[in-house]
């Protein structure tokens, strides 16, 4: 279902020379941490989610710290006139400078289990949003050789776990967009960062299914800490950023090498021998 397509807003203030971040899932969470990192380097905000009552309770506190220019736009990525909705704002305001795709949608449990309804959530939210907003701000970040997309993946997008098959696989779809997405735009001026996250404290599992309670502690990364490490991660350039790994790099060139080495062998027109008629 639609949202409101009205807009909650601060008030007029001069804009900001660093541009405009737009923050999907921006009411709580990861998209609201990010909110305050970016408004307290001088960045103005747009905020979608579908709350907008919370919406407004952030860019009220936003812009009266750090006096930057804060709206809220509530919108369902669920729904495709929304979505549209969303793409079109991005295209038409040059001064967004920043893409934060980090709304997202979870239901855990068997395939078979999981009801049409949620299936078709987390397709709409974690892949065909995503896809779209991405486009809409590449188009226009291309243009001026200029911006930084970040997608928000997650480490089940490099290996699926048992009862998250609809999730990992949005997420993997994730991982390998934005990873294909920064070949296309090497050698330009802009970024695109792939933030992977491992388990964090947000409501996501109390959404899913799975209470926080039932996770280990000591594998539950805190909102602040993770946002913190990706701003750093940003910073340093990182294309992909696993804010729990202690050496990432390597990992990843061994995953890498293991994916070139399968592409590579199925370059050729013949069956493999074990498929030989007998």
């Amino acid at each position: 279902m639609s949202v409101l397509n009205s807009a909650t807003s601060t008030g007029p203030k001069p804009a900001s020379p660093l541009g405009t971040v737009v923050i999907t899932g921006a009411s709580a969470g990861i998209g609201k941490a990010y909110a305050d990192r970016f408004a307290r380097r001088g960045y103005d905000l747009i905020l979608i989610a579908r709350r907008g009552d919370l919406l407004a309770a952030i860019a009220k506190d936003l812009s009266a710290r750090y006096g930057v220019s804060v709206s809220g736009v509530p919108a369902d990525l669920g729904n495709i006139a929304d979505i549209t909705r969303v793409a079109d704002l991005i295209a038409a305001d040059a001064r967004i400078s920043v893409l934060i795709n980090n709304a997202g949608a979870s239901t855990s449990g068997p395939v078979v289990a999981i009801s049409t309804a949620s299936v078709a959530a987390m397709l709409d939210v974690n892949i065909t949003a995503l896809v779209h907003l991405s486009r809409a701000a590449l188009l226009a970040f291309k243009t001026r050789d200029a911006g930084t997309l970040i997608n928000v993946g997650s480490i089940l997008g490099f290996k699926a776990l048992p009862n998250s098959a609809i999730y990992s696989a949005s997420k993997a779809f994730v991982t390998m967009f934005t990873r294909s997405l920064q070949d296309e735009v090497a050698g330009s001026s802009v970024k695109v960062q792939l933030l992977s996250p491992a388990a964090t404290a947000t409501d996501i599992w109390e959404l899913s299914g799975v209470p926080l309670s039932a996770l280990d502690p000591a594998t539950v990364m805190r909102v602040d800490d993770l946002v913190d490490a990706a701003m750093a991660g940003l910073d340093l350039g990182e294309a992909v950023t696993l804010p729990s790994v202690a050496a990432p790099a390597d990992l990843l060139a061994a995953f890498d090498a293991a994916s070139l080495g399968l592409l590579g062998s199925a370059q050729t027109s013949a069956p493999a021998a074990r498929y030989a008629v007998k």
